[in-house]
């Protein structure tokens, strides 16, 4: 019997399965909902949707670099112990490749390898290994030069801490600067690449700090400045002191190697993510309740 797109989405829905794995199961089952169910579990195939409430924190971010073009992703694992896995590691390489080619992460969920999509591919895994994982996000950089850096690598492009460093000038001198970038997390390039948001709720907090002072307001305002130029020279890449030489900031440096630094890209693995922590006598309970 003809299998709808209906059929297939509706069994995805119910089992995690990768959607070439739901169309096999309803064929093989003459369009039985349930006998296809059986089936997938029998393939170990409905694994993923018992793993996809789990937290995946873990995991690695890979960096890949081609005529002036970079791309870094970020794809999860639950542990530590997934990442250093040489099958998982496999993968997040081919990921990595199919994003040169991907205009968002949105369509790299949907692009192709080894004739499966990323999304299914990553499925197909999550069932295999027994862990949640997941394609959390990806970004693009390009320039003259586009150089790479990743710190405490597990294997070739990919580890914890992964940057892009697009600029005008020479390789060697932006290889330091994504190291600086690794090391030292700025918020933006400058400040005028800073959420203005964001600056302006910082001035609005200094204000209220200097004013606890009691101070005359022009004297505040001074205050302020002072302030909002410290936090710029905290946050900015340019702003900051250049970690090859303290003694210069990261734009005194450039201006000195005759380079221009055009943007950055820094992904850490699992940054932003909330992880929930149980007791161990928690963990036991729902364990036993399955």
């Amino acid at each position: 019997m003809a299998i709808t797109a209906a059929q297939v989405k509706q069994l995805r829905d119910q089992t995690g399965a990768g959607m070439m794995d739901a169309k096999k199961a309803l064929a093989e089952c003459d369009g039985d909902m349930d006998a296809a169910l059986d089936w997938l579990r029998t393939k170990g195939l409905a694994k993923a949707a018992k793993k996809s409430g789990r937290t995946a924190a873990e995991g690695l971010v890979a960096v890949r670099v081609e005529d002036g073009r970079g791309v870094a992703v970020e794809v999860n694992a639950e542990t530590d112990f997934v990442a250093k896995n040489a099958e998982f590691q496999e993968m997040v390489a081919k990921i990595a490749e199919a994003a040169m080619t991907a205009d968002d992460v949105e369509a790299l969920a949907e692009a192709t390898i080894d004739g499966k999509s990323v999304s299914e591919t990553i499925t197909d895994k999550i069932a295999k290994i027994g862990e949640n994982m997941s394609l959390r996000r990806m970004a693009k950089i390009e320039g003259d030069t586009v150089v790479s850096y990743v710190h405490n690598a597990m294997a070739d492009g990919m580890g914890k801490i992964g940057v892009l460093v697009a600029l005008k000038g020479d390789a060697a001198f932006g290889k330091q600067v994504a190291m600086h970038v690794a090391a030292s997390n700025p918020a933006a390039l400058d400040e005028a690449s800073l959420d203005p948001a964001v600056v302006d709720k910082e001035r609005e907090l200094q204000k209220e700090i200097a004013r606890e002072s009691g101070k005359p307001e022009q004297v505040i305002e001074k205050m302020i400045e002072g302030r909002m130029k410290k936090y710029m020279s905290e946050v900015t890449l340019m702003g900051q002191a250049f970690v090859v030489d303290p003694d210069k900031t990261v734009a005194e440096a450039a201006q000195e190697a005759g380079a221009e630094i055009a943007g950055f890209v820094r992904f850490e693995v699992g940054e932003g993510i909330t992880v929930e922590k149980e007791d161990f006598a928690e963990e036991v309970a729902k364990a036993a309740q399955g």
